[in-house]
């Protein structure tokens, strides 16, 4: 992905939020002067739930909105909200000063970026030197890391405001056969906002439950296969999975180097985007003073006017993946999302990426070498378990870590597992590269498309942990193993419990799916407001 082509993307998202209004947005905020009740998602006129970065920059340049009062709206609605989702596990005591010093650089006109001053929540398995990092065990609350995950001091270096940490599913969903997403023994059950007795999808069930309940800004997610994509459609909101290196994994609770990477979550793709800009490294000096300026200008246009990215499927070839097993409610979504894309222009037609069997065969006996390798580096970094067998031991001896469930058999029969120097191993994961790759890049060039499209999940599925999870779901694992981008956004909902549209594309083709995506988004304005109701009753189970 060529910095040339994040700084032309950005800019043409940025214009395009601005003048085409937000996804889904049906919302009224209200006046400056009224006061919002504790919890509100409106502040200033501002309406939290479908805000972008550059609409939030614009009124810091106009004056009208500091980032002190922005981080504090996000602490109140944390306070308010989150004990009904269990989302968030701690927020940062220092949130307050690092907004206060972002003021300070905008008033000297120093800002950093877009990011500047802009509340960001992390998943808890991404280091942090000041606030604990547990990947949701028992076994690594103790003292924190000695230093910061090499994306966390990117964000800290673009100004960002880090709010806290998120709740995940414990050991990123890679502990035992049956586990409950979203379950760990440090924050318990984090909730899908959309109905509270389902499930967020995982293992970044925390990232996306906040972002879908307005707790912050953006968050950063992880994924394997999976744990970023999963719970952005499930709970509504949009999340990238990057190409494999774009972000640096230094200092993140590993799985596998081979697939592992973390990646940006928000509620719309410019966010995403800008995050992901910040991530990466790749944004331009001056991109955010040009950000605020297309702020400037787009003020007061109207939704579907000069601007609108819908006009950027006209042309676009898009192979849909139905994935039926998935279910007919999810299959007649992909209907309707199907002809509501070729409606914009977008050519679509239908594909069975190839390998899918062999991929499903190999890669889980491949990610048990690839753990042990990694868990017992991480854990020499910190105290606590120095290997994956104490960590086991760990497990024996502490009631809490088997409150959802007991088992720890990924754990144990990836202590078992043949090292990542033997033979047979190597031959393994070299054939799931290439036929991962080959499932993409057949598919893509036998239809001659821009992007390959799935279902990112079925409707959430009720919490359960005596069950575990309900979720065979195959469209994550192409990119996932082959290490190419893969983009969640909102397609809509089966009754109350969205469902995402997840985008493929080949290796660094980041910027071209996330444009892509933003077209998408913009043409479907799939996004809605979570309600919180306490069930659904019995559909979608």
């Amino acid at each position: 992905m060529r910095m040339s082509g994040v700084a032309a993307l950005i800019t043409a998202l940025v214009a395009g939020s601005l003048l085409a209004g937000t996804p889904g947005s049906n919302a009224q905020g209200i006046g400056a002067s009224d006061a919002p009740p504790p919890g509100s998602s409106s502040l200033q006129g501002i309406d939290l739930d479908t805000v972008t970065i550059p609409e939030l920059q614009a009124r810091r340049d106009e004056g009208s909105l500091t980032s002190l009062e922005l981080t504090r709206a996000y602490l109140r609605r944390i306070a308010a909200v989150d004990p009904k989702i269990h989302a968030v596990l701690y927020t940062d005591p220092s949130a307050l000063r690092q907004a206060a010093a972002s003021d300070a650089r905008h008033r000297g006109g120093r800002l950093r970026g877009p990011l500047d001053g802009i509340p960001v929540l992390l998943k808890d398995n991404i280091d942090t030197r000041d606030l604990p990092t547990t990947a949701g065990s028992l076994a690594l609350a103790g003292r924190p890391p000695a230093a910061d995950a090499a994306l966390v001091g990117r964000l800290r270096a673009a100004g960002a405001v880090i709010l806290g940490k998120t709740n995940l599913s414990e050991w990123a969903n890679f502990r035992a056969a049956k586990p409950t997403s979203g379950w760990s023994a440090v924050g318990g059950q984090t909730s899908n906002p959309y109905v509270l007795d389902r499930n967020p999808c995982g293992s970044s069930a925390g990232s996306a439950a906040a972002l879908a309940a307005s707790l912050s800004q953006v968050a950063i997610g992880t994924e394997t296969d999976g744990s970023i994509v999963c719970p952005a459609g499930m709970n509504g909101v949009v999340g990238l999975k990057p190409s494999l290196g774009l972000v640096s994994g230094r200092g993140v609770v590993p799985i596998s180097a081979e697939q592992d990477t973390a990646g940006p979550m928000a509620r719309n793709v410019i966010d995403t985007a800008l995050t992901l800009s910040v991530l990466t490294g790749g944004l331009p000096a001056g991109l955010g003073d040009a950000s605020a300026s297309d702020a400037r200008a787009g003020q007061g246009a109207r939704p579907g006017k000069a601007g609108d990215r819908r006009d950027g499927l006209r042309g676009k070839r898009i192979g849909l993946w139905r994935l039926p097993s998935l279910g007919p409610d999810v299959d007649a979504l992909m209907t309707r999302t199907a002809a509501e894309l070729r409606a914009a222009g977008a050519e679509v037609v239908e594909v069975t990426p190839p390998y899918q069997d062999r991929l499903a065969e190999l890669e889980f006996p491949a990610l048990l070498s690839e753990f042990h390798r990694d868990i017992d580096a991480y854990l020499g970094t910190r105290s606590g378990p120095r290997d994956l067998a104490g960590l086991i031991a760990f497990n024996r001896t502490h009631a809490r870590e088997r409150a959802c469930f007991a088992g720890q058999e990924l754990f144990e029969q990836a202590l078992a597992a043949p090292p990542t120097t033997d033979p047979k191993y190597r031959a393994m994961r070299a054939e799931l590269k290439d036929l991962s790759r080959r499932s993409i890049d057949e598919t893509l060039a036998a239809h001659h498309l821009d992007a390959i499209a799935a279902p990112t999940n079925p409707p959430a599925w009720t919490t359960d942990c005596a069950r575990g999870d309900n979720d065979v779901i195959p469209s994550s694992t192409p990119a996932a193993v082959a290490g190419y981008p893969s983009l969640s956004v909102p397609a809509g909902s089966v009754g109350e419990l969205p469902v995402g549209l997840l985008l493929m594309a080949g290796d660094r083709a980041d910027a071209r799916l996330l444009s892509l995506g933003g077209a998408v988004e913009q043409h479907l304005r799939a996004w809605r407001a979570p309600r919180y109701l306490p069930s659904a009753g019995r559909a979608a189970r």
